[in-house]
């Protein structure tokens, strides 16, 4: 075979440094967002954070102002003008005025831990105090332990007890675990002393904790009314003895078992109603999970408006002191170190922009295409897929996608991760096309009017929506009223 060489002309996306950090900034959300900025911040000198500028735009700045308003002559500007061209040696790395991140990224590298991952167990940010504390009951449970004057056993068993109770106040392991496993520490301990112990401390505050099931949870807070409470006997045999029936709503039995009226068992039910199941999650700490908007969307002149909000990402520029330390053709390592942290700078700002550009442009495409959900609610929202706003924007569904996850848009209707506003479909009678998430909203409003007593089947909901022009058939409903958190119609039907 002949040796030749041939010339080709061909095209080919190459993963710069830039464009790989575009990528990663773009998929993250804003609490992480905040966090690579920090991390940025404490890495790279060239870059600061000024809070008092106003929203400009710093790569378009002409020049570099000196932190020193009297150096002005002639050698700052010379070092002006070396800043400006320190990256001709590597022309092909300056960053476009728009950057391309549509790509596949998962193809080309290995999806790493976000910075808030990463550095978890070594850089704490303000968020940590946020998790939640899941020792709360138990704590508050060994001080009021410790405020008891107990016995040696009998403050060991507490212990025990406290220490098999789970965060909802329920005991995990059985009285009888726990005398065998007291007996190798307390000698001559007896299975009554455990009892007794447990008793103690299942009428601690919060009243109930410690129970072994639901209906001896509720049993002990029925115990703790005045005897003159109306229907308190029977509330506590149902409790006792009927509360399966009572879970599946059997009334007829009910009524019999009991031998009470329908308004005496619906008294006796309203009462059952007025304890709690979970007693442990009156003292355990669920922290809120807060939210903050990437977008607003607000209604101007009749015309909805988008806007990037500008408080997730801190405003951010280049370091004019350290900047005006680089010298024209010096080639020290401490020269080619602040070179380097300036184009790093410059690149993250740019990247920084190009996010902020194409979150916006997707969330105003997003506005566009759902106007009348926006005005109207849920039963007016359009079917939408990726691929209708990769179109519409000329982009590729990955960047798409990078850029609905895990973002929020604030709007009238409350604050919405941008995936909200993409669903599947359903064909209508005239040929159209019905959103998914408008279907399970008339499905939540048709169930919301239903007679109580004769609550509607899967069926009978498929052939209102059939009346509607909407095409389903009752599996999809089941499945649609399963994503509601509806129970089924046997489970929702009621008396009174």
């Amino acid at each position: 075979m002949k040796q030749s060489l041939q010339l080709r002309i061909g095209q080919s996306l190459t993963m710069t440094p830039q464009l790989q950090q575009a990528i990663k900034l773009l998929q993250l959300s804003s609490i992480e967002l905040q966090s690579e900025i920090q991390q940025t911040l404490d890495e790279n000198p060239l870059l600061e954070q000024d809070d008092d500028l106003d929203e400009i735009n710093f790569l378009d700045r002409e020049t570099i102002k000196s932190s020193d308003p009297d150096n002005q002559n002639e050698d700052y500007n010379e070092i002006k003008t070396s800043t400006d061209n320190i990256a001709d040696s590597r022309a092909e790395q300056t960053l476009p005025d728009e950057l391309d991140v549509d790509t596949h990224w998962d193809e080309i590298y290995d999806t790493a831990p976000t910075t808030s991952q990463a550095n978890h167990d070594d850089n704490r940010d303000m968020f940590e105090n946020q998790t939640k504390q899941e020792d709360a009951l138990k704590e508050h449970l060994l001080w009021q332990l410790n405020g008891m004057r107990l016995s040696e056993t009998d403050y060991e068993v507490g212990l025990a007890i406290i220490d098999s109770t789970d965060d909802t106040g329920y005991l995990t392991q059985s009285l009888e675990d726990i005398y065998n496993g007291l007996q190798t520490q307390l000698e001559g301990i007896e299975f009554d002393e455990v009892e007794a112990v447990l008793k103690l401390i299942q009428h601690f505050d919060p009243i109930g904790v410690a129970a072994r099931t639901p209906a001896e949870c509720m049993l002990i807070q029925l115990q703790q009314y005045s005897k003159e409470t109306p229907h308190l006997t029977k509330a506590m045999v149902l409790v006792d003895q009927h509360l399966e029936q009572l879970a599946n709503n059997d009334v007829a039995l009910l009524k019999r078992r009991l031998q009470a009226t329908d308004i005496e068992l619906a008294a006796i039910i309203k009462l059952i109603q007025t304890t709690n199941p979970h007693p442990g999650n009156l003292i355990s700490e669920n922290h809120a999970q807060y939210i903050v908007p990437d977008v607003y969307v607000r209604k101007h002149q009749d015309q909805w408006s988008v806007s990037i909000n500008h408080e997730n990402v801190p405003k951010l520029r280049i370091n004019d002191q350290y900047a005006g330390l680089i010298q024209r053709a010096d080639n020290s390592e401490q020269n080619i170190y602040l070179k380097d942290h300036l184009q790093e700078a410059r690149w993250f700002i740019k990247s920084l922009q190009s996010r902020n550009d194409t979150l916006l442009r997707v969330s105003q495409a997003i506005v566009q295409r759902q106007h009348a959900f926006l005005d109207y609610g849920d039963e007016a929202m359009q079917p939408m897929v990726l691929r209708d706003i990769a179109e519409l924007l000329e982009m590729h569904e990955s960047t798409i996608s990078r850029v609905t996850t895990n973002k929020f848009m604030h709007t009238p209707r409350g604050i919405l991760e941008l995936k909200f506003f993409f669903s599947s479909h359903v064909s209508t009678a005239d040929g159209g096309e019905c959103s998914a998430t408008a279907i399970r909203a008339i499905i939540k409003k048709l169930v919301a009017v239903e007679p109580q007593e004769k609550p509607l089947s899967d069926n009978k909901i498929a052939l209102l929506l059939g009346d509607q022009g909407i095409n389903v058939a009752r599996r999809t409903v089941a499945k649609y009223r399963e994503a509601l958190h509806i129970p089924p119609s046997n489970e929702r039907k009621r008396l009174f």
